[in-house]
Parts: structure tokens; sequence; C-alpha cells
């Protein structure tokens, strides 16, 4: 007994939290994240990595189905917390440590949950964790950049190591959700593609599936429904689940400027940092995010410009995102969205950056990338079509989608 009650609290020391971001909540999951990695556990991609499922804040009716059947996916022993503001982070995480080492209640929980995840009959596949999806294969490390002369060129004590960090390993699809897949069926409900024309009328075959609402460096709430030929999104239909009630976050009552608009900034950034394949980036990015939420903005400002130096600098970062997601100043005055997305995912990135410097010295500036969610949820699908779906997240990051004013907009 003593053994097994040793190997428990060390295994409690490494936990893996997944985290579900109720739009509007970004600034509770945000103190989440910084108390996830104060107490060295770490975030899961999906639900067979994770031990402890967080939800921040109350979900809506659609997005509660959801996290239901996530949690019918986690391996045991587990433990489900709900953190409904960020002043409940400390307690709640205190409690999803006692409950993993409670070994009752984890016998209890294994005896009582179904052997197999429930699939209707309709084909419903609610959030089939494709776990296995991941894009480690792109590995940048394999890259040879001999060619790259990279001296003198100062990363502000980023070290890059080569990039061979740059493994895409946070492109993993584990929250990737087939709810409404309108194909055949083989046993077990493992979905079969459809056949259908390609462009050159030649028969091909076409898979239906959602990415989102729960999906690592993803926007809270944003359903993207795909049909897919090959590799490619053909088309696509975008909607946004949310919150039970609008209430919660600071973020939802007052406009994104200042350094709270700057946070948020910082956010987007580390989303497509760590989406790219850069840990160590995406690292201090979050961290600048941490400072600027709580007022340490000298220190922030800091750390930022060591960030933007590196950014800038880096030849594999610029080469990574280069062409990724690409918007002419024409193509946004189509769509009705805001000219500081022009350019590519790059180009976002760099502008995005000095956006956030701009907002911490000047509090009354007003954020060049506000838009109407509805707007943006609109253009998306013309936007992600003719991607594969790693470039369709890359550029879903980049674009900093905010869902949290407008749940429902876009909902068939």
């Amino acid at each position: 007994m003593g053994v097994r009650q040793t190997l428990a609290e060390l295994a409690v020391r490494g936990v893996h939290v997944l985290t579900v971001e109720v739009p509007g909540q970004w600034v509770t999951r945000s103190h989440l994240q910084r108390h996830i990695l104060d107490r060295g556990w770490r975030d899961a991609l999906s639900a067979a990595d994770a031990d402890v499922l967080a939800v921040c804040g109350v979900p809506g009716p659609e997005l509660s189905a959801v996290i239901d059947r996530i949690w019918d996916q986690l391996p045991g022993p587990r433990v489900r917390i709900d953190v409904p503001g960020p002043s409940h982070v400390e307690a709640q995480l205190d409690r999803a440590a006692a409950e993993l080492l409670h070994d009752d209640r984890q016998r209890a929980d294994a005896r009582s949950r179904p052997q197999r995840p429930h699939i209707s009959a309709d084909g419903d596949h609610g959030d089939m964790d494709h776990g296995d999806m991941d894009h480690g294969d792109m590995d940048h490390g394999d890259m040879d950049h001999g060619g790259m002369d990279h001296g003198g060129m100062d990363h502000g004590g980023m070290d890059h190591g080569g990039h061979g960090e740059m493994d895409h390993g946070g492109m993993d699809h584990g929250g990737m959700d087939h709810g409404d897949m309108d194909m055949d069926m083989a046993p077990e409900g493992i979905a079969l593609a459809q056949g259908t024309e390609d462009r050159d009328g030649l028969e091909m075959d076409a898979l239906h599936l959602r990415l989102g609402p729960v999906l690592p460096y993803w926007p809270a709430g944003l359903v993207l429904r795909c049909s897919i030929n090959g590799d490619v999104i053909t088309e696509a239909r975008a909607w946004i689940v949310g919150a039970a009630r609008h209430a919660g976050d600071r973020s939802e009552s007052s406009p994104l400027d200042g350094a709270l608009g700057a946070a948020r900034e910082c956010d987007h950034i580390h989303d497509v940092l760590a989406l790219v394949g850069w840990p160590r980036g995406a690292a201090i990015a979050r961290r600048c995010r941490d400072l600027l939420l709580a007022d340490e903005n000298e220190n922030a400002v800091r750390l930022l410009g060591k960030l933007q130096r590196a950014v800038r600098r880096s030849v594999l970062l610029r080469w990574s995102l280069r062409d990724v997601g690409l918007l002419t100043r024409q193509e946004l005055g189509r769509r009705r969205l805001p000219a500081a997305l022009e350019g590519d995912a790059y180009t976002r990135l760099l502008t995005r950056s000095d956006v956030m410097g701009d907002l911490v010295s000047d509090p009354l500036m007003v954020n060049p990338f506000h838009v109407d969610t509805r707007t943006v949820t609109e253009a998306l699908p013309h936007l992600v079509g003719g991607l594969d779906i790693a470039t369709a997240r890359l550029t879903v990051a980049g674009l900093g989608i905010e869902t949290s004013l407008h749940a429902g907009v876009g909902a068939p």
C-alpha cells in the first residue's frame, strides 16, 4: 500500500491538463495555464493524453455536449474541474490533485464508466480523438540549413537549437470533431469516405469532418465543418458555440485595448508559435502575456523586445510561415476584414507584435485587429478553401479570431 501511494504521489507531480475555454474566458484560461506551469504540470493536447479536464467558464448546451463526449475519452485515473473565473483556479487545481490520489473514487469511476464511447445510429462521432493525426513527421530538424548563415543573428537569448524543436507537434488534431459525418459507417463507427467529383470530373474520395470547438491553439468555441478531397479543404462552414450566459471575464465587458489588448495579442502570437513548432518562442510569448495580465508592463515590454528581435531574425520561422494564409488588400476589402491582416502569416505575426508594443505604450490606441465576429465567421470558409488541414490551422491561428461576444453566430 505504501509503494502504491508513493507512486501515485510521484505521478501527480506530472499531471497533464486538457483545457476547454468557453468563449470569453481567455483570461481565466491564461491564469489556469500559468498555475499549471507553476506546479510543474503540463498542457495536454488531446483527451488520450490528459489526466484532468479543466473547463474555463460556464458552457452552453451545445458546448456542454461536446465536453461530455471529451470527458468520456479521458483514460483513468481522471478528474474534471470547472473553473468559473480566475479566482477559482488554485482551489480547483488543488481539488484535482487530491481526487487523482483518491483511490476509492477512481475505482468507482472506472467501474461506472462505459467500456467504449457511445456512437449514435446516425453516425455522430462527437469528438473522435485524432491524436495520431499529428504532424510530427514535419520535423524541421532534418532540414539542412548549412547554406543559411545564422552568424550575427542575435536571438535575444532564445536558443533555437537549429529549430529542431519546430516539429509541429502542436498540430495534434486531438479535438477534431466528426460530429456531422454524412457518410457510410463501417463496424465500430469508423467513418468511410464518400466518392465525389474533383475539378477534372474524376471521382475522388471526400471526407467530412469538423475542426473544433475544442482544439489546441484554436479560437474558443469555433466550429469549422470541412469537406476534404485528398488533403485539401474544398468546402467549409463556420459557426460558434458559446457560453451559457455572458458573464465572467473582463474581456467580455471591456474593449481589448491597452495592456489587456496587448496581452490578448500576445496570446494569439503564442498560438501561432506553438502551432508552427517553436516551443521556446511560444513560452516567451506566454510569459509576456502573463506579465501584462499581472500589470507588470515594464518587464513585459523588455521581454516583448526580445521576442520581436528573435521573430524578425529567424530565417526558419519566416520560411515556415511564408505564403501561409496570404491575404491581399483587395481580398480584405471584399471580406470587410481589417487592413492589419494584410500579408501572409509571417507578416501578420510581425504586425501583431508591433501592435502589442503600441497598445502598451498608448492605452488610448484603438486595436487595428478589431473585427466583428460575424464578419470573420462569414469570411472564414473562403479563407481556408484550397488549404490542407495544417495550413488552415495556422491561418486561423494567425487571424486572432475573437469569439466571446457573438456565440451562436453562423450556427446551422
